[in-house]
């Protein structure tokens, strides 16, 4: 088995409603811009390293945050290969039998895509780890995301890469790897999620949750607002977890204590609930939104339909007494 270590940068598109979704038979949510991978030796050590950079052929725009974060431009991605010739030589790098470890879930996803809408083979590409996972089992965390940079934090790990660098990130990520337990990791992979889940505080036996496991569960800090999170396209925007396509939601509904959640409907694949659970950071008072997705059952869509009329009722009281004479 061999294990690869693998980090993408990839470009947006400038809106959700950019006429280049038009032209695509699935919903881009990012075009590679860059790949970036380190192998595991047989002891967890580091060994080869592979980078290129993509040249995008759907979204050839610089997104300004993309650029910022990146530092990618318009100029270097002109030399870019193709994304066809830029996963060849990826594939014959990698050789056969491989695991691919990432930090996180979106990597995968992107790359998926990328695949799917170039009309490439991808059966080589089925086996992932999410390191997170392991890391979070290995250092008593619960099921939140954590930052790679507080991981290299909590191992005292020096920054010698440049973050956000496809490179640079999955080096850093296999330094993580070789302070972690990897054969232990990966012998609790497939129960990682319900260990994690049940270090959560509010957990609950498996028999009484009354949720399935999420699909994703996504972190996404620094908001000034709410308002500011719910126009933000990572939380009021999705695409079908199976089939990419971008999809219609209901409305948002509020169910205390900083919680939100709506309904999202996919034709071929059904509907699925997303959850937004708010925290306030005390120190600058801004917000962090907490994204869970699940495939929704009968009971979530009634349990839904239930608290929304309830949420419209209260509303057309609340209009009845703001309208009422003094």
């Amino acid at each position: 088995m061999n294990y690869i270590v693998v980090d993408l940068e990839w470009n947006q598109a400038m809106s959700s409603k950019s006429s280049v979704f038009n032209k695509l038979p699935i919903h881009l949510s990012g075009e590679i811009i860059e790949i970036g991978a380190v192998k595991l030796n047989d002891d967890m050590s580091l060994g080869e390293e592979f980078t290129v950079d993509v040249r995008p052929v759907y979204f050839k725009r610089m997104h300004y945050k993309v650029k910022k974060i990146t530092g990618f431009d318009k100029e270097r991605l002109s030399h870019g290969l193709p994304f066809p010739d830029a996963l060849d030589a990826f594939r014959e790098w990698c050789g056969e039998d491989v695991t691919f470890l990432t930090w996180g879930c979106d990597d995968r996803r992107i790359l998926e895509q990328n695949i799917i809408i170039h009309d490439l083979d991808w059966d080589w590409i089925s086996g992932w780890v999410n390191l997170q996972l392991i890391y979070n089992l290995q250092t008593g965390g619960d099921k939140n995301q954590k930052s790679l940079a507080s991981a290299m934090e909590h191992f005292a790990i020096e920054q010698t890469r440049v973050a956000h660098d496809a490179l640079g990130d999955a080096y850093n990520t296999a330094l993580v790897c070789t302070h972690l337990d990897m054969a232990e990791g990966m012998r609790l992979y497939p129960d990682a999620a319900q260990i994690l889940a049940a270090r959560m505080p509010n957990a609950k036996p498996k028999a009484e949750a009354q949720d399935s496991d999420a699909l994703r569960h996504e972190s996404f800090p620094g908001f000034s607002t709410k308002a500011a999170a719910f126009a933000d396209e990572r939380i009021a925007a999705l695409a079908c977890p199976v089939c990419g396509r971008v999809l219609g939601a209901e409305k948002w509904v509020n169910q205390g204590d900083q919680r939100y959640m709506n309904i999202f409907s996919c034709e071929d694949d059904g509907p699925f609930l997303v959850r937004v659970k708010f925290r306030k950071d005390a120190e600058d008072n801004s917000w962090t939104a907490n994204r869970l997705v699940y495939e929704a059952d009968g009971d979530m869509v009634d349990f839904y339909r239930a608290k929304a009329a309830q949420s419209r009722r209260r509303g057309r009281g609340h209009a009845k007494k703001k309208n009422r004479p003094a």
